[in-house]
């Protein structure tokens, strides 16, 4: 019985295994289990050179993936990242069946005998090692002879077999594949080399964006001329001009109002309750009872300002709320107390800087912190007065804060302070500050939290659906989108979209969107698309053929690179006329300007002072040697000349770095030829996707 038990448990195991390796049940369709539920109904959606991939398994290899998306998410998925799983669901069906038809096509062949063998020979599959395991490391065969000779298991272990078989395909092609990568101890020793060496530079560096605008003139035939040298950077796919009518899918003030209506409910027996863990459990709540103690550094910042800003300091037993804590509506019980680890406050500040004029920042100060003691409202001087650019405009509003956060005479005036207290003038690096502590939190809490998401309800999800696909009915059969949306009062939003264009303006990703373009015509409007915030119907309202965006629509953008274009030009003939008058030395007399210096300049790290990231930089510096200069040369935001004083050769490579770099550069090479592969059979492959005259998608 035990036998047999472990038999059945092990069966289903090993599916599971086989759908989480391969990410669905394809493998299993391609192996013809599937043709035991006769004709797929729903027809193929995919087809890869011929080779139909059916409805079936393509909802498999979906539901694959969201289950894996589910666990991570506490079995939430999002409706754009149900888009984003489509597509990998699509490339990885898609990219699957290249691989078996170059397999079939080569000749990649695994005979009985080893598929055999990977099951019960010495050295068995992984998959039979671990479900097959004794605890010893070794195999249970009696276990794994029992299941071989059970009728019952047969269909089990055709779908393993096929696994092995399949994988051991994939491991041969890919053997094949990396066989062509070859990387020579040369040439990890000239990889070393180059990420090894360094080099100290001085330099001279002319950007092009310091040149004045009245130093160049840009006409409209220089405006014309770059058009046309730079044509097919303007060059565009077909274009959909379209109208996108949406609603909200956040919750309604109704959702809201249903949550706290039943948070209410349960106040009572909240507050009674002398056991709060069992109390929060019984009722469902999403945050579970901890007894933890939280200070200012972990509590939200609702939560410091339902405990702390209402006048009196929290006591065990105290109800509060509800109030609406990162999307959750919660009712706090405080279960206990302590006097706080951590100094914690709210406060609001005015600023005056002093960077120009620290006497003349000091008397400012100064007369705001008289208007403020003659009583004037400090929310109002702040928002006048302050050169804080984060908080004045919210009258100088701070929020919470604890140790760390500011600077150190400004923390300590705050934490020192008296609620209400004005504080100051304090100096610090920024200028001159007045400080008005408002509320401090003086105690660590012990909470338990009776919470519940608000989410959007069904009933709102579905007047949301009903009442866009009515806008679609009545859209199509009055022939005026814009008339029915207007007379529901839902918003319109004009766009261009280009053909296979996926992030559409004020919308996000949407692949969806993009896959009802892609054989809409004028006149058609989408189906009902769902978003994460937002759910959409898409009225289609011109096509212009693919062709070049016309000058007149980037001319804006076009002046602005010709512009470019001349100042980059003035710099590089400026530093060329310079240099060839006195080469490197006499670059700083012709151009009123000092050497800027750079020490260590390497490929392992390219980041220059004053240039940023530039690699052509760093090549031409480490490509030359000591007392060496580079001429004048371009880069994407200045023309510079370099020249490198002194060379750090790298040191000897050890046999240990070596082969680590051996092994780095032949796994980083063979993953390039890999993607590059499939990439190249995709390119040349007829692939259809017939996924959207199958609406709606699982």
């Amino acid at each position: 019985m035990g036998t047999m038990n472990r038999m059945r448990e092990n069966t289903g195991i090993v599916l599971w295994i086989l759908v989480i390796s391969f990410g669905g049940l394809w493998v299993l369709q391609d192996s013809g289990v599937f043709d035991t539920i006769g004709t797929d109904p729903l027809g193929k959606v995919i087809v890869v050179d011929g080779d139909p991939i059916t409805r079936e398994v393509y909802s498999q290899q979906l539901e694959a993936q969201l289950e894996q998306v589910r666990r991570a998410n506490n079995g939430n998925v999002l409706p754009q990242q149900l888009e984003v799983e489509r597509e990998r669901a699509f490339n990885a069906l898609v990219e699957d069946r290249l691989r078996e038809h170059m397999m079939d096509e080569i000749g990649v062949t695994v005979s009985d005998t080893e598929v055999r063998e990977l099951i019960v020979g010495e050295n068995p599959h992984w998959i039979v090692r671990q479900n097959f395991s004794d605890g010893q490391g070794g195999i249970n065969r009696a276990i794994l002879q029992n299941v071989i000779d059970d009728p019952a298991q047969t269909p089990m272990l055709i779908q393993l077999e096929q696994f092995i078989r399949y994988e051991r395909r994939e491991q041969r092609l890919n053997q094949l594949l990396e066989a062509s990568v070859r990387v020579s101890e040369a040439d990890a020793k000239a990889t070393w080399e180059l990420e090894q060496k360094r080099a100290d530079v001085e330099f001279f560096f002319l950007r092009y964006a310091d040149v004045p605008d009245s130093l160049v003139a840009v006409t409209d035939r220089d405006v014309s001329r770059y058009y046309s040298d730079n044509r097919e950077d303007y060059a565009r796919e077909r274009l959909y001009s379209v109208q996108i009518a949406s609603l909200s899918r956040l919750p309604s003030q109704g959702d809201t109002l249903a949550i706290m209506q039943e948070i209410e409910r349960l106040r009572q027996g909240f507050e009674e309750t002398d056991n709060d863990s069992l109390f929060l459990a019984q009722s469902a709540s999403e945050v579970n009872w901890s007894d933890n103690f939280l200070g200012g550094s972990t509590l939200s910042p609702a939560e410091l300002s339902a405990l702390f800003e209402q006048g009196t300091v929290p006591q065990e037993g105290d109800i509060i709320g509800p109030i609406i804590v990162n999307g959750q509506a919660q009712l706090i019980k405080v279960a206990a107390t302590r006097d706080a680890e951590e100094n914690h406050v709210r406060a609001r500040h005015i600023l005056v800087n002093s960077d120009d004029d620290p006497a003349a920042a000091r008397t400012s100060i100064q007369d705001i912190r008289r208007r403020i003691q003659s009583g004037e409202d400090f929310e109002a001087v702040a928002i006048e007065m302050s050169d804080d650019p984060g908080s004045g405009s919210n009258g100088g509003d701070l929020g919470w804060f604890g140790p760390g956060r500011m600077v150190e005479a400004f923390e300590d005036a705050a934490f020192g302070a008296d609620i209400g207290t004005l504080v100051g003038p304090i100096e610090t690096s920024f200028g001159f500050h007045l400080i008005e502590v408002t509320h401090r939190a003086p105690v660590d809490v012990q909470l338990s939290r009776l919470a519940y998401a608000i989410d959007v309800s069904v009933a709102t999800l579905n007047d949301i659906q009903e009442s866009l696909e009515d806008l679609r009915y009545y859209a199509e059969e009055e022939g005026d989108f814009t008339s029915e949306a207007e007379r529901r009062g839902t918003a319109i939003e004009s766009l261009q979209i280009q053909d296979g264009q996926t992030s559409i303006p004020g919308f996000g990703q949407s692949f969806s969107i993009e896959a009802f373009l892609r054989d809409a015509d004028v006149g058609d409007i989408s189906p009902v698309i769902e978003l994460n915030e937002v759910a959409l119907v898409v009225h289609v309202v011109g096509i212009e053929s693919a062709g070049y965006e016309p000058l007149e629509t980037v001319e804006v953008q076009v002046r602005q690179l010709a512009l470019l274009e001349k100042k980059r030009d003035h710099q590089i003939n400026r530093l060329q006329s310079a240099y060839n008058s006195g080469g490197f030395d006499g670059l700083a007399d012709a151009l009123g300007l000092s050497p800027q210096l750079a020490s260590g300049v390497s490929f392992d790290n390219p980041v220059v002072s004053g240039l940023g990231r530039d690699y052509r930089f760093v090549g031409a510096a480490l490509g030359l040697d000591a007392g060496e200069d580079s001429g004048v040369l371009t880069g994407d935001n200045g023309a510079y000349v370099i020249r490198t004083n002194a060379v750090s050769e790298p040191p000897e490579i050890s046999d240990d770095e070596l082969d680590n770099l051996l092994a780095d550069l032949t796994r980083d090479q063979r993953n390039l030829v890999l993607q590059g592969w499939i990439t190249t059979l995709r390119e040349s492959a007829e692939i259809e996707d017939l996924r959207t005259d199958l609406l709606p998608l699982q």
